[in-house]
């Protein structure tokens, strides 16, 4: 399952992500887990508990090397510089899984806390007044696009704030979207306004509501968000004592706080795989982005790099 985690900016969604990583990792046996950070903020890797001294090599950095890498010997995809963040797979490109052993993840991933993690890296100096975060988060989004993940594999993302997802087609890429809301009117707002934007493309969205203190919070919530809320956090000092630089044990969590991130992997697991509906999505996207900018700087119709009947999935994987 590919899973995300969005919110408006300060709802909690990394402090979500990690304890979800968290609790997947303390199973026995572990699953296979990838954790990604995709925020403009990266503070996955010290919620997950990275000491000081932490190098996380970054996605955002690199991406002619991943380009390259994922393109393989892929006839419809000319060079790395005709590759753009939505070129779709297809026979001869080089896909991944959650658990590989392939060279991007040796040269990008890292463990912390027994979860492995890959980051886009931060919005540096450099970057101002160039180019915007989008350019990096393409990274994580041929990453996704490339990604044969099996049953019962987790790769967990956490997203950009608020609405920014929606500047790519990043959006559709996960299996189920987990929007982080606390009991406020702002909070709901950007709900509103994700599963307007999101409507029309058949993305899960489940609420998980954050920053619950009371039985009140937990009625706002279900008056605004309705069904759509799965589960919420409750006061937590586990959580506090982390934002203090205190990162205990996952099985410390309040046990009300433990059954809610259960709650989050029962849904998740019970969800089916539909890989036609995600290849149409990235060939969808793929199909808007050569339009309206990269087929004039490519200057060649990048609809040709669709390869007519591939369906990314196990069996192309494994071939």
């Amino acid at each position: 399952m590919k899973i995300a985690f969005v919110g408006k900016g300060g709802s909690g969604k990394t402090t979500l992500a990690s304890l979800f990583l968290r609790h997947l990792a303390a199973e026995t046996p572990a699953p296979p887990l990838l954790g990604v950070d995709a925020d403009i903020n990266q503070h996955l890797a010290a919620a997950l508990g990275a000491p000081e001294d932490h190098h996380q090599p970054t996605l955002g950095e690199h991406l002619t090397a991943i380009k390259d890498h994922l393109r393989g010997d892929n006839p419809r995809v000319l060079s790395a510089a005709d590759m753009i963040k939505t070129t779709p797979p297809g026979r001869g490109s080089r896909l991944v899984g959650i658990a590989d052993d392939n060279p991007l993840y040796d040269r990008f991933v890292r463990e912390v806390d027994g979860v492995r993690l890959a980051a886009t890296g931060p919005f540096a100096e450099s970057d101002l007044g160039v180019s915007c975060y989008h350019s990096k988060v393409g990274a994580v989004e041929l990453l996704l696009n490339h990604m044969v993940d099996g049953a019962g594999e987790y790769a967990v993302v956490d997203m950009t704030a608020g609405a920014d997802s929606f500047a790519s087609g990043l959006f559709t890429r996960f299996d189920v979207t987990f929007l982080v809301c606390e009991p406020t009117l702002r909070s709901v707002g950007v709900y509103r306004q994700y599963l307007e934007y999101a409507r029309d493309f058949d993305v899960r969205v489940a609420v998980v509501g954050n920053k619950v203190i009371d039985g009140d919070d937990v009625a706002f919530l279900r008056q605004h968000v309705g069904a759509d809320l799965l589960t919420w956090i409750g006061r937590s000092d586990h959580v506090r004592a982390a934002e203090r630089g205190e990162i205990r044990p996952i099985g410390a969590l309040e046990p009300d706080n433990r059954d809610a991130l259960r709650s989050m992997r029962a849904l998740v697991d019970t969800v089916e795989k539909d890989w036609a509906k995600f290849h149409r999505q990235t060939v969808q996207f793929h199909l808007r982005n050569a339009s309206a900018w990269a087929n004039g700087r490519a200057g060649r119709d990048l609809a040709e790099q669709v390869d007519p009947g591939f369906v990314a999935g196990p069996v192309s994987l494994a071939g």
